[in-house]
């Protein structure tokens, strides 16, 4: 377990395993890799598998308030980090799930020369889809739920809005409803629990990184390199809408995986195979 530090500052978390070329894992969600740990096994049987975490949420919970995420900022480090691990004219292959997806994206995009192989698993860039307004507003409604009633309502909301479910919102608490949300992060514990991973993604990540624009020039000329994937349960739903669109749009190659949008958790050894294959 490494930290990185970039012109003084904090520039990320990283874990190395096995041997091999070199395989850089973006997780999901706020970048935790919480749950990789079968997949990382299974993976690091044929490659050196680099895990990383850029915000550092396995170290712990992080000291101070966290501001917006940005997908460039991830992805210049993550390009930071292959500089430092690859030796000169040497490339690696690349596989973000969810928002990791997203960054994989656009550090293919913007850092070809260091990538010899990038595989997105269903990166949620809603901005391709013809329903995109209506899908950014779901995301708000996410994001607002969030700010004003926790973590487990916005999960649910955003649950029901990625499998085209109806979603009705329960009652609220009754002192959320007599201050209409505005005071639900006062509370003594607040900071500690808006730094935990659930919440740094629900609050600084979703928003910023579903309203990515991603470079789809740049990337239908890369697309030799490109693999999205989506999980066979996912059909049907928002993040197997995207990933199969972007595909079609650069002219990628596009797979299925086992399981759905957490396939590599639901099945890590199965998905760790697929994913070798197409790499």
């Amino acid at each position: 377990m490494r930290d990185r530090q970039y012109d003084g500052h904090y520039d990320g978390h990283y874990d190395v395993r096995g041997s091999g070329p070199l395989l850089l894992i973006i997780p999901g969600g706020a970048g935790h890799p919480m749950g990789l740990e079968g997949a990382v096994a299974r993976l690091s049987e044929r490659f050196t598998v680099v895990t990383y975490d850029p915000l550092g949420l396995s170290r712990g919970p992080l000291d101070g308030p966290v501001g917006d995420q940005r997908v460039e900022v991830w992805s210049d480090r993550a390009h930071r980090l292959l500089d430092s691990l690859l030796p000169d004219g040497e490339s690696a292959r690349v596989f973000g799930s969810s928002s990791g997806g997203i960054v994989a994206l656009d550090l293919l995009a913007r850092y070809p020369q260091r990538l010899r192989r990038v595989l997105a698993h269903e990166p949620p860039s809603i901005g391709v889809l013809p329903d995109a307004v209506r899908q950014h507003a779901m995301i708000t409604e996410v994001y607002e739920i969030h700010r004003t009633e926790g973590v487990a309502t916005a999960t649910a909301r955003l649950s029901a809005g990625l499998e085209g479910r109806s979603w009705e919102p329960g009652p609220r608490p009754a002192s959320t409803a007599a201050d209409g949300g505005e005071n639900t992060r006062s509370m003594p514990d607040s900071q500690g629990a808006q730094n935990t991973p659930m919440d740094i993604f629900l609050g600084h990540v979703l928003r910023p990184f579903t309203s990515h624009a991603l470079d789809l020039d740049a990337l239908k000329g890369l697309s030799s390199r490109l693999t999205l994937g989506a999980g066979r349960d996912s059909r049907g739903q928002l993040p197997f809408r995207t990933s199969s669109l972007l595909a079609e749009l650069t002219g990628s190659d596009f797979v299925e995986f086992p399981g759905g949008h957490l396939g590599v958790l639901q099945h890590p050894v199965a998905f760790a195979d697929r994913l070798a294959e197409a790499l």
